[in-house]
C-alpha cells in the first residue's frame, strides 16, 4: 500500500509539473517556449535579477558580443540594485516582468500574485520609464487564471527552456554551456538565471556558461535577438 500511494503521488507531480511548469506542456502555444524560425536565431532571458555582480558581469559579456538581450526582472531586486536596470535598458537589452519576490506561496493566493506583477510593473515604469509588456511567471507556473490575469493587464506571457535542470547549485558553467548549445534549436528562448529568487547568490558559473554559450552558438552560425523581436511582440507597453 505504501509503495502504491507512493507511486500515485509520484504520477500526481509529474502530471502536475507536465501540465503548469513544464515548457512543452499544451498550454505553451499561451506561453511559448520557443517560435518557429527558419533561420538559426535564438534568444537569450536572464530571470532573478539585478544581482550583483553578477548581473553587471553579463551585462558586459553581452556588450562586449554586440548581443541584446531579455532580463525578466524581479521587482525586489530592481529596487535593491536600480543603476543595473538602468544600465540594462540604456544597453538595448528589454526588461520584463518577473514578479515582486519570487515567492511560491503567491500562486495559490491569484490576487495576491496580481499585486505582485502590478507593484513591479509600477517598480520597473518608477526606475526606468519604460512598463514591460512581457512576463514571465517565476518556474514558468502556467496556472490558467494566472495567464488570463497577465492577458488582461497588457501582458505577454513568455516561458523558454532552462540551460540546466541543476543551475541552482551551480555546476560547472563550462557543463551548463554544453547543455544549453545541445539544445538550442533555430528560435529557441534559453533561460539563465542571474539570481536566486529574490534574495541575490552566487552566479558565477552562470557567468561562464553564458560566456561559452555565446562562444558556441556564434561558432554554429547562430544570430542572438531579444524575445519581442522573436515572438513579434511589444516589448513595453504604450
Amino acid at each position: 500500500m505504501i509503495v502504491l500511494a507512493v507511486l500515485t503521488l509520484a504520477a500526481a507531480l509529474g502530471v502536475s509539473y507536465w501540465l503548469l511548469m513544464s515548457p512543452f506542456a499544451p498550454s505553451s502555444r499561451r506561453y511559448p517556449y520557443h517560435a518557429p524560425a527558419a533561420e538559426k536565431v535564438v534568444a537569450l532571458t536572464f530571470d532573478d535579477g539585478p544581482n550583483e555582480p553578477y548581473t553587471s558581469q553579463i551585462l558586459d559579456l553581452l556588450k562586449a558580443n554586440d548581443i541584446r538581450a531579455t532580463f525578466f526582472h524581479v521587482g525586489q531586486c530592481v529596487e535593491r540594485h536600480p543603476e543595473v536596470a538602468v544600465r540594462a535598458l540604456d544597453a538595448g537589452h528589454v526588461l520584463g516582468n518577473h514578479s515582486l519576490s519570487h515567492r511560491f506561496g503567491t500562486y495559490l493566493r491569484p490576487r495576491a500574485f496580481e499585486r505582485e506583477v502590478e507593484r513591479t510593473q509600477h517598480i520597473l515604469e518608477g526606475v526606468t520609464g519604460r512598463t514591460p509588456a512581457l512576463a514571465r511567471t517565476p518556474w514558468l507556473w502556467r496556472q490558467p487564471a494566472l495567464l488570463r490575469m497577465l492577458r488582461r493587464r497588457g501582458l505577454h506571457a513568455v516561458a523558454g527552456e532552462f540551460v540546466h535542470a541543476l543551475e541552482v547549485f551551480q555546476p560547472s558553467g563550462v557543463r551548463m554551456a554544453r547543455r544549453a548549445i545541445a539544445k538550442t534549436r533555430p528560435g529557441s528562448i534559453l533561460i539563465f538565471h542571474d539570481g536566486f529568487d529574490s534574495r541575490g547568490g552566487d552566479r558565477t558559473q552562470t557567468v561562464v556558461a553564458v560566456r561559452e554559450t555565446i562562444a558556441g552558438l556564434r561558432a554554429r552560425g547562430y544570430r542572438f535577438v531579444t524575445v519581442d523581436e522573436l515572438l513579434g511582440v511589444p516589448a513595453y507597453q504604450a
